[in-house]
Protein backbone atom coordinates (compact mmCIF):
# COMPACT_ATOMS: atom_id res chain seq x y z
CA UNK A 1 0.00 0.00 0.00
CA UNK A 2 2.88 2.31 0.89
CA UNK A 3 4.57 1.54 -2.44
CA UNK A 4 1.33 2.37 -4.28
CA UNK A 5 1.09 5.73 -2.49
CA UNK A 6 4.70 6.51 -3.37
CA UNK A 7 3.97 5.68 -7.02
CA UNK A 8 0.99 8.05 -7.09
CA UNK A 9 2.99 10.83 -5.40
CA UNK A 10 5.81 10.35 -7.92
CA UNK A 11 3.46 10.56 -10.93
CA UNK A 12 1.69 13.61 -9.49
CA UNK A 13 5.08 15.31 -8.96
CA UNK A 14 6.11 14.67 -12.57
CA UNK A 15 2.73 15.98 -13.76
CA UNK A 16 3.02 19.15 -11.66
CA UNK A 17 6.46 19.96 -13.08
CA UNK A 18 5.30 19.39 -16.67
CA UNK A 19 2.16 21.45 -15.94
CA UNK A 20 4.29 24.52 -15.22
CA UNK A 21 4.46 24.77 -19.01
CA UNK A 22 0.68 25.18 -18.88
CA UNK A 23 0.93 27.94 -16.26
CA UNK A 24 3.31 29.86 -18.52
CA UNK A 25 1.04 29.19 -21.49
CA UNK A 26 -1.89 30.64 -19.52
CA UNK A 27 0.00 33.65 -18.18
CA UNK A 28 1.50 34.59 -21.54
CA UNK A 29 -1.87 34.15 -23.26
CA UNK A 30 -3.98 36.10 -20.75
CA UNK A 31 -1.61 38.87 -19.67
CA UNK A 32 -2.15 40.52 -23.03
CA UNK A 33 -5.75 41.39 -22.06
CA UNK A 34 -4.64 44.00 -19.53
CA UNK A 35 -2.03 45.58 -21.80
CA UNK A 36 -3.96 46.05 -25.06
CA UNK A 37 -5.34 49.51 -24.26
CA UNK A 38 -2.03 50.78 -22.77
CA UNK A 39 0.10 49.56 -25.68
CA UNK A 40 -2.47 50.72 -28.24
CA UNK A 41 -2.42 54.23 -26.78
CA UNK A 42 1.39 54.38 -26.52
CA UNK A 43 2.00 53.16 -30.08
CA UNK A 44 -1.19 54.57 -31.64
CA UNK A 45 -2.47 51.18 -32.86
CA UNK A 46 -5.56 50.78 -35.06
CA UNK A 47 -7.83 47.69 -35.23
CA UNK A 48 -5.43 45.85 -37.55
CA UNK A 49 -2.20 46.65 -35.70
CA UNK A 50 -3.92 46.02 -32.37
CA UNK A 51 -4.91 42.61 -33.67
CA UNK A 52 -1.28 42.00 -34.72
CA UNK A 53 0.00 42.99 -31.26
CA UNK A 54 -2.30 40.33 -29.78
CA UNK A 55 -1.86 37.91 -32.68
CA UNK A 56 1.93 38.02 -33.06
CA UNK A 57 2.39 35.69 -30.08
CA UNK A 58 -0.13 33.36 -31.66
CA UNK A 59 1.87 33.41 -34.89
CA UNK A 60 4.85 32.35 -32.79
CA UNK A 61 2.72 29.61 -31.24
CA UNK A 62 1.96 28.25 -34.69
CA UNK A 63 5.69 28.11 -35.46
CA UNK A 64 6.37 26.44 -32.10
CA UNK A 65 3.69 23.82 -32.47
CA UNK A 66 4.87 22.95 -35.99
CA UNK A 67 8.32 21.92 -34.81
CA UNK A 68 7.64 20.78 -31.21
CA UNK A 69 6.33 17.31 -32.01
CA UNK A 70 9.03 16.35 -34.48
CA UNK A 71 11.76 17.71 -32.19
CA UNK A 72 10.37 15.77 -29.23
CA UNK A 73 10.07 12.56 -31.28
CA UNK A 74 13.73 12.96 -32.24
CA UNK A 75 15.41 14.45 -29.15
CA UNK A 76 12.99 13.61 -26.32
CA UNK A 77 10.18 15.33 -24.45
CA UNK A 78 12.34 16.76 -21.66
CA UNK A 79 14.87 18.62 -23.80
CA UNK A 80 12.07 20.32 -25.76
CA UNK A 81 10.36 21.40 -22.53
CA UNK A 82 13.67 22.98 -21.48
CA UNK A 83 13.68 24.87 -24.78
CA UNK A 84 10.20 26.26 -24.06
CA UNK A 85 11.32 27.43 -20.60
CA UNK A 86 14.23 29.33 -22.16
CA UNK A 87 11.93 30.99 -24.70
CA UNK A 88 9.44 32.07 -22.00
CA UNK A 89 12.29 33.60 -19.96
CA UNK A 90 13.71 35.56 -22.89
CA UNK A 91 10.22 36.75 -23.87
CA UNK A 92 9.35 38.09 -20.40
CA UNK A 93 12.59 39.99 -20.04
CA UNK A 94 12.47 41.20 -23.66
CA UNK A 95 8.94 42.61 -23.30
CA UNK A 96 9.89 44.42 -20.11
CA UNK A 97 12.83 46.27 -21.68
CA UNK A 98 11.62 46.59 -25.30
CA UNK A 99 12.68 49.93 -26.77
CA UNK A 100 10.05 50.10 -29.48
CA UNK A 101 7.06 48.32 -30.99
CA UNK A 102 9.19 46.05 -33.20
CA UNK A 103 11.26 44.77 -30.26
CA UNK A 104 8.06 44.20 -28.28
CA UNK A 105 6.54 42.14 -31.08
CA UNK A 106 9.73 40.06 -31.48
CA UNK A 107 9.75 39.30 -27.74
CA UNK A 108 6.05 38.35 -27.89
CA UNK A 109 6.71 36.03 -30.84
CA UNK A 110 9.47 34.24 -28.88
CA UNK A 111 7.03 33.75 -26.01
CA UNK A 112 4.49 32.48 -28.52
CA UNK A 113 6.95 29.84 -29.76
CA UNK A 114 7.33 28.76 -26.13
CA UNK A 115 3.53 28.51 -25.81
CA UNK A 116 3.30 26.38 -28.95
CA UNK A 117 6.01 24.02 -27.73
CA UNK A 118 4.51 23.70 -24.23
CA UNK A 119 0.98 23.17 -25.57
CA UNK A 120 2.15 20.03 -27.39
CA UNK A 121 4.83 18.55 -25.14
CA UNK A 122 3.56 19.21 -21.60
CA UNK A 123 0.28 17.23 -21.97
CA UNK A 124 2.04 14.63 -24.11
CA UNK A 125 4.65 14.05 -21.39
CA UNK A 126 1.98 13.78 -18.69
CA UNK A 127 -0.04 11.27 -20.75
CA UNK A 128 3.04 9.11 -21.29
CA UNK A 129 3.89 8.88 -17.58
CA UNK A 130 0.27 8.41 -16.42
CA UNK A 131 -1.67 5.30 -15.42
CA UNK A 132 -5.00 4.77 -17.29
CA UNK A 133 -7.29 5.21 -14.28
CA UNK A 134 -5.85 8.67 -13.50
CA UNK A 135 -4.72 9.87 -16.94
CA UNK A 136 -7.68 12.19 -17.52
CA UNK A 137 -7.15 13.87 -14.16
CA UNK A 138 -3.39 14.11 -14.55
CA UNK A 139 -3.48 15.56 -18.07
CA UNK A 140 -6.26 17.90 -16.90
CA UNK A 141 -3.73 19.25 -14.39
CA UNK A 142 -2.10 20.85 -17.41
CA UNK A 143 -5.38 22.60 -18.27
CA UNK A 144 -5.77 23.57 -14.60
CA UNK A 145 -2.28 25.08 -14.71
CA UNK A 146 -3.33 27.11 -17.77
CA UNK A 147 -6.31 28.51 -15.87
CA UNK A 148 -4.08 29.29 -12.85
CA UNK A 149 -1.83 31.12 -15.31
CA UNK A 150 -4.85 33.02 -16.63
CA UNK A 151 -5.88 34.00 -13.12
CA UNK A 152 -2.29 34.90 -12.21
CA UNK A 153 -2.11 37.19 -15.22
CA UNK A 154 -5.44 38.86 -14.41
CA UNK A 155 -4.41 39.39 -10.78
CA UNK A 156 -1.02 40.73 -11.87
CA UNK A 157 -2.69 43.12 -14.33
CA UNK A 158 -5.22 44.31 -11.74
CA UNK A 159 -2.66 44.64 -8.94
CA UNK A 160 0.01 46.33 -11.06
CA UNK A 161 -2.51 48.82 -12.47
CA UNK A 162 -3.40 49.97 -8.95
CA UNK A 163 0.26 49.93 -7.89
CA UNK A 164 1.14 52.15 -10.85
CA UNK A 165 -1.55 54.63 -9.78
CA UNK A 166 -0.01 54.75 -6.29
CA UNK A 167 3.45 55.38 -7.76
CA UNK A 168 2.17 58.12 -10.06
CA UNK A 169 0.39 59.88 -7.18
CA UNK A 170 3.54 59.72 -5.07
CA UNK A 171 5.68 61.01 -7.93
CA UNK A 172 7.85 57.86 -8.11
CA UNK A 173 7.90 57.75 -11.90
CA UNK A 174 11.58 58.28 -12.72
CA UNK A 175 14.19 55.73 -13.72
CA UNK A 176 13.74 52.23 -15.09
CA UNK A 177 11.62 51.10 -12.11
CA UNK A 178 9.22 54.01 -12.55
CA UNK A 179 8.99 53.32 -16.26
CA UNK A 180 8.22 49.59 -15.79
CA UNK A 181 5.79 49.86 -12.87
CA UNK A 182 4.33 53.38 -13.15
CA UNK A 183 4.31 55.28 -16.43
CA UNK A 184 4.42 52.19 -18.70
CA UNK A 185 2.92 49.56 -16.41
CA UNK A 186 2.30 47.15 -19.30
CA UNK A 187 6.03 46.39 -19.16
CA UNK A 188 5.70 45.07 -15.62
CA UNK A 189 2.63 43.03 -16.58
CA UNK A 190 4.44 41.31 -19.45
CA UNK A 191 7.80 41.05 -17.65
CA UNK A 192 6.46 39.15 -14.62
CA UNK A 193 6.42 36.02 -16.81
CA UNK A 194 10.19 35.67 -16.47
CA UNK A 195 9.96 34.59 -12.80
CA UNK A 196 7.88 31.39 -13.25
CA UNK A 197 9.76 30.70 -16.50
CA UNK A 198 13.09 30.54 -14.67
CA UNK A 199 11.51 28.28 -12.02
CA UNK A 200 10.22 25.97 -14.77
CA UNK A 201 13.70 25.75 -16.29
CA UNK A 202 15.26 24.76 -12.96
CA UNK A 203 12.75 22.09 -11.88
CA UNK A 204 12.79 20.38 -15.29
CA UNK A 205 16.24 19.05 -14.37
CA UNK A 206 14.56 17.10 -11.55
CA UNK A 207 12.31 14.92 -13.76
CA UNK A 208 13.22 11.96 -16.06
CA UNK A 209 12.64 11.52 -19.78
CA UNK A 210 9.34 9.97 -20.92
CA UNK A 211 9.68 6.17 -20.53
CA UNK A 212 7.58 5.50 -23.64
CA UNK A 213 9.87 7.71 -25.74
CA UNK A 214 12.87 5.85 -24.32
CA UNK A 215 11.32 2.52 -25.39
CA UNK A 216 10.78 3.83 -28.92
CA UNK A 217 14.49 4.74 -28.97
CA UNK A 218 15.48 1.27 -27.74
CA UNK A 219 16.56 2.42 -24.27
CA UNK A 220 14.68 -0.30 -22.40
CA UNK A 221 16.85 -0.30 -19.27
CA UNK A 222 16.31 3.43 -18.59
CA UNK A 223 12.61 3.15 -19.39
CA UNK A 224 12.17 0.18 -17.04
CA UNK A 225 13.68 2.07 -14.10
CA UNK A 226 11.20 4.93 -14.56
CA UNK A 227 8.20 2.64 -15.18
CA UNK A 228 8.95 0.69 -11.98
CA UNK A 229 8.66 3.94 -10.02
CA UNK A 230 5.31 4.60 -11.70
CA UNK A 231 3.70 1.13 -11.83
CA UNK A 232 5.73 -1.19 -9.61
CA UNK A 233 7.99 -3.98 -10.86
CA UNK A 234 5.39 -6.46 -12.14
CA UNK A 235 3.18 -3.95 -13.98
CA UNK A 236 6.24 -2.14 -15.39
CA UNK A 237 7.29 -5.34 -17.20
CA UNK A 238 3.80 -5.62 -18.72
CA UNK A 239 3.90 -1.98 -19.87
CA UNK A 240 7.31 -2.51 -21.49
CA UNK A 241 6.01 -5.54 -23.41
CA UNK A 242 2.81 -3.75 -24.49
CA UNK A 243 4.73 -0.79 -25.90
CA UNK A 244 7.33 -3.02 -27.59
CA UNK A 245 4.57 -5.13 -29.21
CA UNK A 246 2.87 -2.03 -30.63
CA UNK A 247 6.18 -0.61 -31.89
CA UNK A 248 6.76 -3.92 -33.69
CA UNK A 249 3.52 -3.60 -35.68
CA UNK A 250 4.01 0.11 -36.42
CA UNK A 251 5.68 -0.40 -39.78
CA UNK A 252 6.33 2.11 -42.53
CA UNK A 253 7.39 5.73 -42.34
CA UNK A 254 6.13 7.87 -39.48
CA UNK A 255 4.07 10.22 -41.64
CA UNK A 256 2.56 7.35 -43.63
CA UNK A 257 1.28 5.82 -40.39
CA UNK A 258 -0.74 8.95 -39.60
CA UNK A 259 -2.70 8.66 -42.83
CA UNK A 260 -3.72 5.03 -42.51
CA UNK A 261 -7.54 4.64 -42.30
CA UNK A 262 -7.88 4.36 -38.50
CA UNK A 263 -5.27 6.93 -37.58
CA UNK A 264 -6.47 9.22 -40.38
CA UNK A 265 -9.89 9.42 -38.70
CA UNK A 266 -8.23 10.15 -35.34
CA UNK A 267 -6.15 12.90 -36.97
CA UNK A 268 -9.25 14.45 -38.58
CA UNK A 269 -11.14 14.43 -35.27
CA UNK A 270 -8.21 16.03 -33.43
CA UNK A 271 -7.75 18.74 -36.07
CA UNK A 272 -11.47 19.51 -36.31
CA UNK A 273 -12.04 19.72 -32.56
CA UNK A 274 -8.91 21.80 -32.01
CA UNK A 275 -9.90 24.30 -34.72
CA UNK A 276 -13.60 24.53 -33.87
CA UNK A 277 -12.83 24.86 -30.17
CA UNK A 278 -11.09 28.17 -30.84
CA UNK A 279 -13.92 29.47 -33.03
CA UNK A 280 -16.39 29.06 -30.15
CA UNK A 281 -15.19 32.25 -28.50
CA UNK A 282 -13.31 31.32 -25.34
CA UNK A 283 -10.06 33.04 -26.33
CA UNK A 284 -11.94 36.12 -27.52
CA UNK A 285 -13.24 36.42 -23.95
CA UNK A 286 -9.85 35.70 -22.39
CA UNK A 287 -7.91 38.07 -24.70
CA UNK A 288 -10.39 40.89 -25.09
CA UNK A 289 -12.51 40.54 -21.94
CA UNK A 290 -11.67 43.98 -20.51
CA UNK A 291 -12.25 45.59 -23.92
CA UNK A 292 -15.62 43.80 -24.27
CA UNK A 293 -16.65 44.82 -20.75
CA UNK A 294 -15.69 48.42 -21.53
CA UNK A 295 -18.01 48.24 -24.56
CA UNK A 296 -20.84 47.81 -22.03
CA UNK A 297 -19.82 51.02 -20.25
CA UNK A 298 -17.49 49.82 -17.47
CA UNK A 299 -14.36 51.71 -16.44
CA UNK A 300 -10.88 50.25 -17.03
CA UNK A 301 -10.47 49.25 -13.38
CA UNK A 302 -13.90 47.60 -13.17
CA UNK A 303 -13.24 45.80 -16.47
CA UNK A 304 -10.03 44.29 -15.12
CA UNK A 305 -11.80 43.30 -11.88
CA UNK A 306 -14.54 41.53 -13.88
CA UNK A 307 -11.79 39.74 -15.80
CA UNK A 308 -10.30 38.52 -12.51
CA UNK A 309 -13.69 36.98 -11.69
CA UNK A 310 -13.73 35.31 -15.12
CA UNK A 311 -10.29 33.86 -14.43
CA UNK A 312 -11.32 32.66 -10.95
CA UNK A 313 -14.40 30.82 -12.27
CA UNK A 314 -12.29 29.35 -15.08
CA UNK A 315 -9.78 27.94 -12.58
CA UNK A 316 -12.32 26.61 -10.03
CA UNK A 317 -14.40 24.96 -12.74
CA UNK A 318 -11.29 23.27 -14.12
CA UNK A 319 -10.67 21.82 -10.65
CA UNK A 320 -14.19 20.33 -10.79
CA UNK A 321 -13.55 18.97 -14.30
CA UNK A 322 -10.27 17.43 -13.12
CA UNK A 323 -12.15 15.56 -10.35
CA UNK A 324 -14.94 14.17 -12.54
CA UNK A 325 -13.37 13.65 -15.99
CA UNK A 326 -12.33 10.03 -15.35
CA UNK A 327 -15.68 9.24 -13.73
CA UNK A 328 -18.13 10.96 -16.07
CA UNK A 329 -16.18 10.47 -19.31
CA UNK A 330 -14.89 12.81 -22.01
CA UNK A 331 -17.98 12.78 -24.24
CA UNK A 332 -20.60 13.50 -21.57
CA UNK A 333 -18.65 16.53 -20.36
CA UNK A 334 -18.67 17.87 -23.91
CA UNK A 335 -22.43 17.29 -24.35
CA UNK A 336 -23.30 19.14 -21.14
CA UNK A 337 -20.77 21.94 -21.45
CA UNK A 338 -21.16 22.85 -25.13
CA UNK A 339 -24.97 22.88 -24.82
CA UNK A 340 -24.58 25.41 -21.99
CA UNK A 341 -22.09 27.44 -24.06
CA UNK A 342 -24.63 27.78 -26.88
CA UNK A 343 -27.26 29.11 -24.47
CA UNK A 344 -24.80 31.54 -22.84
CA UNK A 345 -23.47 32.89 -26.16
CA UNK A 346 -26.96 33.50 -27.52
CA UNK A 347 -27.95 35.36 -24.34
CA UNK A 348 -24.74 37.46 -24.38
CA UNK A 349 -25.56 38.45 -27.96
CA UNK A 350 -29.09 39.41 -26.89
CA UNK A 351 -27.67 41.50 -24.04
CA UNK A 352 -25.48 43.50 -26.42
CA UNK A 353 -28.31 43.82 -28.97
CA UNK A 354 -31.00 44.99 -26.57
CA UNK A 355 -29.68 45.14 -22.98
CA UNK A 356 -27.69 48.34 -23.39
CA UNK A 357 -30.73 50.15 -24.80
CA UNK A 358 -32.82 48.94 -21.87
CA UNK A 359 -30.04 50.03 -19.49
CA UNK A 360 -29.81 46.60 -17.85
CA UNK A 361 -27.29 46.33 -14.97
CA UNK A 362 -23.75 45.25 -15.89
CA UNK A 363 -24.02 42.38 -13.44
CA UNK A 364 -26.30 40.57 -15.94
CA UNK A 365 -23.48 40.56 -18.48
CA UNK A 366 -21.01 39.37 -15.84
CA UNK A 367 -23.30 36.46 -14.86
CA UNK A 368 -23.66 35.41 -18.50
CA UNK A 369 -19.89 35.54 -19.05
CA UNK A 370 -19.24 33.52 -15.90
CA UNK A 371 -21.82 30.90 -16.95
CA UNK A 372 -20.19 30.70 -20.40
CA UNK A 373 -16.73 30.27 -18.86
CA UNK A 374 -18.07 27.60 -16.48
CA UNK A 375 -19.56 25.60 -19.37
CA UNK A 376 -16.42 26.00 -21.47
CA UNK A 377 -13.97 25.12 -18.67
CA UNK A 378 -15.83 21.96 -17.67
CA UNK A 379 -16.04 20.66 -21.24
CA UNK A 380 -13.92 21.61 -24.24
CA UNK A 381 -11.06 23.20 -22.28
CA UNK A 382 -10.75 20.23 -19.92
CA UNK A 383 -11.13 17.60 -22.63
CA UNK A 384 -9.14 18.82 -25.63
CA UNK A 385 -5.59 18.32 -24.32
CA UNK A 386 -6.56 14.98 -22.77
CA UNK A 387 -7.90 13.74 -26.11
CA UNK A 388 -4.98 15.03 -28.17
CA UNK A 389 -2.45 13.47 -25.82
CA UNK A 390 -4.02 9.99 -25.90
CA UNK A 391 -5.36 9.52 -29.44
CA UNK A 392 -2.24 8.78 -31.47
CA UNK A 393 0.34 5.96 -31.94
CA UNK A 394 3.41 6.08 -29.73
CA UNK A 395 5.95 6.32 -32.58
CA UNK A 396 4.46 9.52 -33.97
CA UNK A 397 2.53 10.90 -31.00
CA UNK A 398 4.56 14.11 -31.00
CA UNK A 399 4.16 14.72 -34.73
CA UNK A 400 0.42 13.94 -34.62
CA UNK A 401 -0.10 16.32 -31.71
CA UNK A 402 1.80 18.98 -33.63
CA UNK A 403 -0.63 18.68 -36.54
CA UNK A 404 -3.69 18.86 -34.28
CA UNK A 405 -2.03 21.58 -32.20
CA UNK A 406 -1.25 23.54 -35.37
CA UNK A 407 -4.95 23.69 -36.22
CA UNK A 408 -5.68 24.78 -32.64
CA UNK A 409 -3.24 27.66 -32.88
CA UNK A 410 -4.37 28.69 -36.34
CA UNK A 411 -7.88 28.97 -34.92
CA UNK A 412 -6.54 30.88 -31.91
CA UNK A 413 -4.55 33.20 -34.16
CA UNK A 414 -7.59 33.94 -36.31
CA UNK A 415 -9.67 34.76 -33.25
CA UNK A 416 -6.93 36.93 -31.75
CA UNK A 417 -6.42 38.76 -35.04
CA UNK A 418 -10.05 39.13 -36.13
CA UNK A 419 -11.94 39.73 -32.87
CA UNK A 420 -11.39 43.55 -32.85
CA UNK A 421 -12.59 43.65 -36.47
CA UNK A 422 -15.57 41.37 -35.71
CA UNK A 423 -16.60 43.50 -32.73
CA UNK A 424 -16.55 46.55 -34.99
CA UNK A 425 -18.18 45.10 -38.13
CA UNK A 426 -20.47 42.37 -36.79
CA UNK A 427 -21.11 44.28 -33.53
CA UNK A 428 -20.61 42.48 -30.19
CA UNK A 429 -24.03 40.82 -30.57
CA UNK A 430 -23.26 39.37 -34.00
CA UNK A 431 -19.82 38.22 -32.85
CA UNK A 432 -21.22 36.14 -29.98
CA UNK A 433 -23.97 34.67 -32.16
CA UNK A 434 -21.27 33.55 -34.60
CA UNK A 435 -19.45 31.82 -31.73
CA UNK A 436 -22.70 30.03 -30.79
CA UNK A 437 -23.08 28.77 -34.37
CA UNK A 438 -19.58 27.25 -34.29
CA UNK A 439 -20.59 25.06 -31.33
CA UNK A 440 -22.96 22.96 -33.45
CA UNK A 441 -20.41 21.10 -35.67
CA UNK A 442 -18.26 20.48 -32.58
CA UNK A 443 -21.13 18.64 -30.90
CA UNK A 444 -21.89 16.62 -34.04
CA UNK A 445 -18.27 15.41 -34.45
CA UNK A 446 -18.06 14.32 -30.80
CA UNK A 447 -21.42 12.55 -31.04
CA UNK A 448 -20.91 10.75 -34.36
CA UNK A 449 -17.16 10.17 -34.73
CA UNK A 450 -15.36 10.27 -31.39
CA UNK A 451 -15.16 7.02 -29.35
CA UNK A 452 -15.01 7.18 -25.55
CA UNK A 453 -11.42 6.80 -24.32
CA UNK A 454 -12.00 7.05 -20.57
CA UNK A 455 -10.31 4.27 -18.60
CA UNK A 456 -8.38 2.84 -21.57
CA UNK A 457 -4.58 2.60 -21.67
CA UNK A 458 -2.69 4.42 -24.43
CA UNK A 459 -1.95 1.05 -26.01
CA UNK A 460 -5.65 0.02 -25.90
CA UNK A 461 -6.64 3.29 -27.56
CA UNK A 462 -4.06 2.74 -30.29
CA UNK A 463 -5.37 -0.78 -30.90
CA UNK A 464 -8.91 0.65 -31.09
CA UNK A 465 -7.91 2.96 -33.96
CA UNK A 466 -6.12 0.08 -35.71
CA UNK A 467 -9.34 -1.96 -35.51
CA UNK A 468 -11.39 0.95 -36.87
CA UNK A 469 -9.02 1.12 -39.82
CA UNK A 470 -9.76 -2.51 -40.70
CA UNK A 471 -13.52 -1.93 -40.99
Amino acid sequence: MKDHSNQIIYVVWLSIVASLGGFLFGYDTAVISGTVDHVSAQFNLNDITKGWYVGCALAGSIAGVMVAGSLSDKFGRKIVLLLSAVLFSISGIGCMVAGNEVQLVIARILGGIGIGVASVISPLYIAEISVPSFRGRLVSMYQLAITVGFLGAYLANYGLLHYSEVLVKSGATTGLYGKIFATEVWRGMLGMEALPALLFFIVLFLIPESPRWLLVKGQEARASVILKKIYGEKEAAIQVNNVKNLIAVETGSNWRMLFRPGFRLALFIGVALAMLGQLMGVNAVLYYGPTIFKESGLSTGDSLFYQVLVGLVNMLTTVLALIIIDKVGRKKLVYWGVSGMIIALILIGIYFAFGLRLNLPHVFLLILFLFYIFCCAISICAVIFVLLSEMYPVKVRGAAMSIAGLSLWIGTYLIGQLTPLMLTTLTPAGTFWFFALMCVPYLLIVWKLLPETTGKSLEEIEEMWIEKGKK
